[in-house]
């Protein structure tokens, strides 16, 4: 049976858990984005990168987790816990959590340190401009938008001020982790 859902009502995360279908969403302020399955380019960078950033942690013994998607990251305005009042869930394709506290049996609720959104032609200006909005008030620490067909990493970094910075663009090379102090990625490993 076809779950209805009313694209134009605002729900929470409690309506979000009672979904038990195999459609992929996100909430944005209580309404619904739906999400596309990934095409195999996009999964194939996403799994490189994935394991890279998992490579870097484990080989600096480092205390941060990550995760790929599906994964729930609830992002709740005013530092609520109960399911009736957060309203922003979000799958990101790749993210670091290092607060160790945030995590629980159904993901992460409070900002990852670390976020990545892989683009598809349907996603450009939701991650760039909505989901950039979204991550920057939540204070997630570094954000990446991967272009897969363009070859390149559009990367901001959270600044003293609570915004992201005018971004960094690298098609080649070493990108820094700046939440990992002195610690790359070599784009050549990922593309």
């Amino acid at each position: 049976m076809e779950l209805l859902l009313d694209l134009t009502k605002r729900y929470t995360y409690a309506d979000y858990l009672t979904w038990l279908d195999d459609k992929r969403r996100e909430l944005l302020d209580g309404f619904i984005r739906m999400m596309s399955a990934p095409n195999m380019w996009h999964q194939e960078i996403s799994g490189d990168l994935f394991g890279e950033l998992r490579n870097i942690i484990k080989n600096n013994k480092g205390k941060c987790k990550i995760f790929a998607a599906p994964f729930d990251v609830r992002l709740p305005r005013n530092g609520e816990k109960e399911d009736n009042l957060i309203y922003t869930v979000v799958q990101p394709d790749i993210c670091i959590v290092c607060d160790l506290s945030k995590l629980d049996k159904r993901g992460c609720l409070g900002a990852p340190d670390f976020v990545v959104e892989i683009q598809s032609p349907s996603s450009v200006k939701y991650d760039l401009h909505d989901k950039f909005t979204l991550y920057e008030k939540a204070g997630v620490r570094e954000y990446w938008v991967v272009f897969p067909s363009d070859k390149f990493v559009l990367q901001f970094i959270l600044q003293a001020d609570g915004k992201f910075d005018e971004g960094t663009n690298y098609e080649e090379g070493e990108v820094p982790i700046h939440i990992f102090d002195g610690l790359t990625i070599d784009l050549k490993d990922v593309f």
